[in-house]
Formats: structure tokens, sequence, C-alpha cells
């Protein structure tokens, strides 16, 4: 697994690795049962303190997304995918509506958002593929 932090956006990198986590079980780029890589190699391979990934599993650990294997490891929990799901649509909406928000404060008026936002998903939508998406997705 592939994670990426950014340490200028001021999103606490323990985060930016649970919601890249969250995004990747919602994607069904982890499945359950999939093992998840160590702490150890997790902060070795982001050059990051192992502490910062144990906080970042231990926040997933409780959220009863992954669990512990004794002897193996960390691995994404049964009921996980429909949670992140949920979880990545909210934080998507928020997301849009932070964007919104700004729009709106910068003096952009409802109609030219509607364009602006129209003509990007045009764009958007002839180039970008959904990652594992299926017609559950689709269901809330």
């Amino acid at each position: 697994m592939f994670f990426s932090v950014e340490t200028s956006n001021g999103v606490p990198i323990y985060d930016q690795i649970v919601r890249q986590i969250k995004y990747a079980i919602a994607g069904r780029t982890l499945r359950p049962g999939q093992l998840l890589p160590s702490v150890r190699q997790v902060s070795k391979d982001l050059a990051i303190n192992p502490n910062t990934v144990a906080r970042a599993f231990q926040e997933l650990q409780s959220e009863g997304l992954i669990e512990s294997l004794r002897g193996r490891g960390m691995v994404v929990s049964a009921g996980a995918v429909e949670s992140c799901r949920k979880q990545r649509k909210a934080m998507l909406a928020e997301r849009i509506e932070q964007m919104l928000t700004e729009a709106l404060r910068g003096g952009m008026s409802g109609d030219e958002i509607r364009a602006a936002v129209d003509r990007a998903l045009g764009r958007l939508e002839k180039t970008v593929t959904p990652i594992g998406e299926t017609s559950v997705e689709t269901q809330s």
C-alpha cells in the first residue's frame, strides 16, 4: 500500500494516514481481512515517527475499522467498507461545503458557482474513473 503525506497542508500527518486508509477501504483497494503494512514499515516509507503511524492505526482500531490479529498485525475489519463509504461521503460533502462557502464569500453568485461546477464536472466525468465503485455506492 502506498501512502503519501503533505507536511505543509495543515492537516496532522496521523489524520492524513487515517483518511487515506479510510478511502482505500471505501474504494476496496483494502478489503476486509487484508493485512495492513506494519507501523515500522509505514514510518520507514514515509520517513515519519512510528508513534504517528501507531496513533493513526489506534484511531482506526478504536473506530472498529481495523483489528489486530495476534502475531500477524492489523487487518481490515469485516464491516469496515460500508462505514468507510459513509465517512468518505460525509468528508467529501464537508469539503464541498467549504469550497462553496469560500466561493460565496468571494463574491460569486449561485449561478456563477453552478456554471463553474457544471464546467468542471463536464471535464472530469470524461477523464476520472471511480475507484472500485459499485451500485451500492449510489444507494445512500
